[in-house]
């Protein structure tokens, strides 16, 4: 028997639970259904949240033949297949899981398939397809993105499968406790795949008491969905989303969002990720407005590392909440970032004579060397002397930020030289 997940697939756009900013009255593809002009899309998202089940409401509403395959494990001649079909039939809505998958081969057999309009192909992904997917059938196919459904879809959708006595569990003599039911919708964390069948493991699973019912209690569901459906995994695009989050956050001063995302990355289990992404935090947003708060992230980051976790969350969440609480300043990566576009337009000009190598024989008939001033030989170890290339020579990269008592005495001494070197003053 199919999995109460596959068999609760809706027929219509109507049974579709969530996404209704895609299938919703009035929305995009519930006008295209309405009009019956299809083209072919892409739907991308976490796992569970409805992609497979939008493509199977939209066979249903239109009636076309509808296929299945995975572009990863399905063949090429799985793929003719389909396409004898729509050549006999005109028509077939076929469904390719795992999309950015698909290989070269199958990519050049479909694509005339889907110029023609004889396949409208619905593809899945997990992945940014803006970033995976290949631009000949991205440009072929709209994009649409799914959400992870809400408390409030999970639940109507738990209660459908629970009445259901053709396609769900209703001829079971079930009881859902409320608290199970919470943990249900809680710990799958929007995917209803995951849902559905942690709800049909338990009832399956769970003999009847002495009173006939099969009670479905917290501990009972506890057992059946054991593990949390991570929006962190490491191998999805909302991988990235969540590394990016984490780090705005950080930039953002909110500790708490800060916190959570790397809740999220721990629970993935990505010390990797979290290691790098905590010393280009702490360099690129906090930098010289706050140095010993560098320090102390990467000597939190080297702990980590060493211990691995579970403990490595125990300095890791102490750098990030000193991140957050710290002054910010981006003004290193913006200096050397300007310096860099200096150079790859052209404008680095040549090594002032006196700052060129004089160590070999011969650099002082070639003036190499020569008027160099020692700035360890002058008080202070200090000399006023010019060290750019002559054609660059006013150039000012590093615009100092008074964000943080560190870098206001940097700025003030970074202006001081400044003047001194140059004889006028660096601009704001």
């Amino acid at each position: 028997m199919e999995p109460l997940a596959f068999r609760m697939r809706p027929r219509s756009l109507n049974e579709v639970v969530g996404q209704q900013h895609l299938v919703g009255e009035g929305k995009i593809i519930w006008r295209m259904v309405k009009v019956k002009m299809l083209s072919s899309m892409i739907l991308y998202g976490p796992p569970g949240t409805g992609k497979t089940s939008i493509a199977s409401a939209i066979a249903g509403s239109t009636k076309y033949a509808f296929r299945n395959l995975n572009a990863a494990t399905d063949s090429k001649k799985d793929f003719q297949v389909v396409a004898e079909e729509a050549k006999m039939s005109g028509t077939v809505i076929l469904m390719l899981d795992e999309i950015h998958r698909l290989d070269k081969a199958k990519q050049d057999f479909l694509l005339p398939y889907l110029e023609s309009g004889q396949i409208i192909l619905i593809g899945a992904t997990t992945e940014n397809p803006y970033l995976a997917i290949n631009p000949a059938i991205r440009s072929r196919t709209q994009i649409f993105e799914v959400h992870p459904l809400s408390k409030e879809e999970i639940a109507i959708a738990i209660d459908r499968a629970l009445s259901d006595p053709d396609r769900g569990l209703g001829k079971l003599p079930l009881i859902l406790t409320d608290d199970a039911k919470e943990q249900l919708i809680t710990v799958t964390n929007g995917d209803l795949r995951s849902a559905l069948n942690g709800l049909e493991l338990a009832a399956r699973s769970t003999a009847p008491a002495s009173d006939g019912q099969i009670h479905l209690t917290l501990s009972v569901i506890e057992e059946s969905v054991q593990k949390r459906s991570l929006v962190a995994d490491k191998d999805g695009d909302n991988h990235y989303d969540v590394i990016s989050a984490f780090q705005k956050s950080i930039r953002g001063s909110d500790t708490d969002a800060a916190l959570h995302y790397l809740a999220q990355l721990i629970t993935a289990g990505d010390l990797t990720s979290i290691a790098r992404r905590l010393m280009v935090i702490a360099y690129e947003d906090i930098g010289l407005a706050n140095p010993p708060a560098v320090e102390h992230a990467v000597t939190a980051v080297q702990a980590a590392e060493q211990i691995g976790l579970p403990e490595a969350r125990i300095p890791l969440a102490n750098a990030v909440i000193e991140l957050c609480l710290s002054p910010k300043s981006n003004s290193a990566i913006l200096a050397i970032d300007a310096a860099i576009d200096r150079i790859n337009h052209g404008s680095s000009g040549t090594v002032p004579d006196h700052l060129k190598d004089a160590h070999y024989k011969g650099a002082a008939k070639l003036g190499h060397g020569i008027n160099y001033q020692y700035p360890h030989d002058f008080p202070e170890d200090w000399v006023a002397q010019q060290y750019l290339p002559d054609r660059i020579k006013n150039d000012q990269y590093y615009q100092p930020k008074n964000n943080g008592t560190f870098e206001q005495a940097y700025a003030k001494q970074y202006q001081r030289l400044f003047f001194a070197q140059r004889g006028h003053q660096p601009r704001p």
